[in-house]
C-alpha cells in the first residue's frame, strides 16, 4: 500500500510507480520509487510504417504534370491512437490506484499526450484523492532521477539518507 501514485507518459509508453518506504529506515535511504508496470503503444509505432512517404501534403500530376497538394490525415490518425492510449493509461491508473490505496496520484504527461489525458484525470479526481499534473516528458528518466525531480517540485517527500 502506498500513498502515492506516479505515472509517467508520453505517446510512446508509460511507466506507473509507487511510492515505498524502506523497511530499515536507518539503514537505508529512502522512501523510494517502486517500478509496478509499463504499457507499450505498439500501434504507433507500427503506424509510422504505414505512411510510404515521411512528408505530407505535396504530390505531382503524372508525365510531369503539376504540382497539387493534398492531405493523408496523418495528423488525425496519429491523435486517434494517441487517445486510445490514453484511455488504455487511464484504465490501469484506476485499478493501481484502488489496489494500491493511493491518495495522491502524480501524472506527468508529454505535450502531446497531456490533452488526452488531463481532462479525463479531472474527472477521475472527483472520486476523492489528490492530483498532481505535470506537463513534462520523464519516460527516459530513472526512477531515482523522477524521484529527485518531483521532490524538487514539492510533491512528494525527499529521500532521506541513512
Amino acid at each position: 500500500m502506498s500513498d502515492y501514485l506516479i505515472v509517467v507518459v508520453n505517446r510512446a509508453s508509460a511507466r506507473f510507480f509507487t511510492l515505498e518506504p524502506v523497511k530499515f529506515p536507518k539503514l537505508e535511504s529512502g522512501p523510494r520509487l517502486k517500478p509496478h508496470a509499463e504499457l507499450i503503444n505498439a500501434d504507433i509505432k507500427s503506424a509510422k510504417d504505414n505512411f510510404a512517404d515521411s512528408k505530407t501534403g505535396r504530390g505531382t500530376a503524372p508525365q510531369g504534370g503539376g504540382v497539387h497538394g493534398y492531405d493523408d490525415k496523418r495528423d488525425q490518425h496519429l491523435d486517434e491512437l494517441r487517445r486510445r492510449f490514453a484511455t488504455r493509461v487511464l484504465k490501469r491508473i484506476q485499478k493501481l490506484r484502488k489496489s494500491e490505496g493511493a491518495g495522491t496520484v502524480i501524472l506527468a504527461a508529454s505535450a502531446r499526450m497531456r490533452r488526452f489525458l488531463f481532462p479525463e484525470m479531472d474527472d477521475q479526481a472527483r472520486q476523492g484523492f489528490r492530483l498532481h499534473k505535470l506537463s513534462k516528458n520523464m519516460i527516459n528518466f530513472s526512477p531515482q532521477k523522477i524521484h529527485e525531480y518531483l521532490a524538487g517540485e514539492g510533491l512528494i517527500p525527499r529521500q532521506q539518507k541513512p
